[in-house]
């Protein structure tokens, strides 16, 4: 049974344009010849992906192969037609393995791009004969890296300088960090040149970030806005009161509840919230106070007596 190319490329069947030209780059890179020089196992694996990818980006290929399937696919098209019309060098030039030019006889031009004109139908000969290894013995970028980072609350909030340790090149290296102020979940910072070393005097991968924040025992974040709960008696409610409230970077701050205050009211304290990002468009948040009535579940004779009292004034 043949292959299944999104399977090859580790994408689902309704990934976008974006997401398939995105695996192949991160396969190539790793299984690209120069990177593995007599490693057949890699060569094959760079092979498989590269057909994989000369289907599925183009639409009306992939059409058809979602069409007839893996099988019946590999049946009706030769890998002359698969590879037809797929500008495999320009692809190793934005991978940094440089390609054939213009000047190249097996260059033929179509339009401003261009295509690659195969030697023999083999649209690897080139890359796997000793020629081609000459032809793409070019400085080569190193590989990206991704790295998941969990930072406080605090930290998201008012920034902080961390050093990480982190493995690259089979070795540790420690690396400082400045986080910035405004941070959240879901936001990546790029480190460039923090990535695995380059090939052949190319320049070194950068290094992604992935913020995780995490989640706190008293504050929660909403967007720019923070909120903490605080708990008062039924009487503070019904007649009002002043109760001190913390805040994220550690100062507390003495706020009014006025009198009829009901259950789950949120009291703004404006600007004691995250600040914005630059860039971001957004402005700086407040800190919200949500209220809730504690009822008591013992009482004394007396309270009871009081209680009832009030019951029976209507309150």
């Amino acid at each position: 049974m043949v292959e299944d190319y999104y399977q090859i490329l580790g994408v689902e069947k309704g990934a976008g344009p974006e997401d398939i030209k995105k695996a192949y780059r991160k396969l190539a890179l790793k299984y690209h010849p120069d990177r593995n020089p007599n490693n057949r196992e890699a060569e094959e694996k760079f092979k498989k992906i590269s057909e994989a990818y000369a289907v599925l980006s183009d639409s009306e290929k992939r059409k058809q192969y979602d069409s007839f399937g893996s099988d019946q696919f590999s049946q009706r098209f030769s890998q002359e037609e698969i590879f037809r019309n797929f500008d495999f060098s320009q692809i190793l030039r934005d991978l940094g393995f440089g390609g054939p030019g213009k000047d190249d006889p097996r260059y033929r031009g179509a339009g401003r791009q261009g295509t690659y004109t195969f030697r023999g139908g083999d649209p690897f000969a080139d890359l796997f004969s000793q020629r081609g290894q000459e032809h793409y013995q070019m400085p080569q970028k190193g590989e990206d890296l991704h790295y998941n980072l969990s930072i406080t609350l605090e930290e998201s909030v008012l920034g902080a300088d961390k050093k990480l340790a982190l493995q690259r090149d089979q070795q540790v290296d420690e690396i400082s960090v400045k986080i910035p102020a405004g941070i959240n979940t879901g936001k990546k910072l790029r480190l460039s040149g923090k990535g695995n070393t380059g090939f052949r005097g190319g320049p070194g991968g950068d290094l992604y970030l992935n913020i995780i924040v995490q989640s706190h025992p008293v504050f929660a974040r909403d967007g720019n806005d923070i909120y903490i709960e605080k708990s008062i008696s039924f009487t503070q409610a019904v007649l009002g009161t002043s109760i001190d409230v913390s805040t994220l970077d550690g100062t507390i701050k003495r706020i009014k509840i006025p009198a009829g205050t009901q259950n789950n009211t949120k009291i703004r304290m404006k600007g004691y919230g995250v600040p914005a990002m630059k860039g971001s468009g957004t402005a700086k948040g407040d800190q919200y106070v949500k209220i809730s009535i504690a009822v008591p579940r013992k009482i004394t004779d007396k309270q009871l007596q009081l209680i009832k009292k009030l019951a029976d004034e209507g309150i």
